[in-house]
């Protein structure tokens, strides 16, 4: 049977949701390392099948895709304990996976971004420092949420907590700080002792 297959970053974590997912649910899949910064996204042959022009991308055997690194954790986890039972847990789960979209990943995976994949060049230093304040408030509400939680909507593990961990973990390779945030840092210990955690491989 033909396997996904997953266009990516190896040191994206957009693309590194979708890795750990598919570790913890034993999915089979074939990797093709994309470079962003070559323009490896903008060719026309990858706008056929990602218009706008971004990673992770996913191609299903039959040859449909599905962008939008969320969305594609929805996707494969449908029908499994990684995206709750019922309504409500769903809901909960979707709501951290938009604070993740909208409070989160603006501010910490940009500021990453700059840091790590342009080198924090002098003219982009104003920039962090914009970052800065909207990425310690979404660690603060993460860390009170985690400190009564040991996973980010409860007791279960769910693709929230997956799209959450991406950035978080390396939160520090964007200049932020984890040692104020106990219940950050015990949670990112927590998913790392997990069986079916993978880590993620900067190529």
């Amino acid at each position: 049977m033909q396997a996904l297959k997953i266009y990516g970053d190896g040191r994206s974590g957009n693309c590194y949701k979708l890795q750990l997912l598919c570790s913890e649910m034993s999915i089979g899949y074939d990797w093709e390392e994309v470079d962003i910064l070559a323009g490896e996204t903008r060719t026309p042959e990858f706008l056929l099948k990602n218009p706008n022009g971004r990673i992770p991308l996913l191609e299903l055997p039959d040859g449909r895709h599905l962008w939008e690194s969320n969305a594609i954790l929805c996707f494969l986890a449908d029908g499994s304990e990684f995206f709750g039972s019922d309504a409500w847990s769903r809901a909960k789960i979707l709501q951290w996976m938009f604070f993740e979209q909208y409070s989160h990943e603006p501010y910490i995976a940009t500021s990453r971004f700059i840091i790590q994949y342009l080198g924090s060049p002098p003219d982009r230093q104003s920039d962090l420092q914009q970052k800065k304040a909207g990425g310690e408030s979404a660690l603060q509400v993460m860390d009170q949420q985690l400190q009564s939680n040991d996973y980010i909507t409860g007791d279960r593990f769910n693709i929230a907590d997956i799209a959450l961990f991406a950035y978080t973990h390396v939160a520090d390779e964007g200049g932020f700080e984890l040692s104020t945030y106990p219940g950050v840092r015990a949670w990112i210990e927590r998913i790392g002792q997990r069986p079916g955690y993978t880590p993620m491989v900067k190529k």
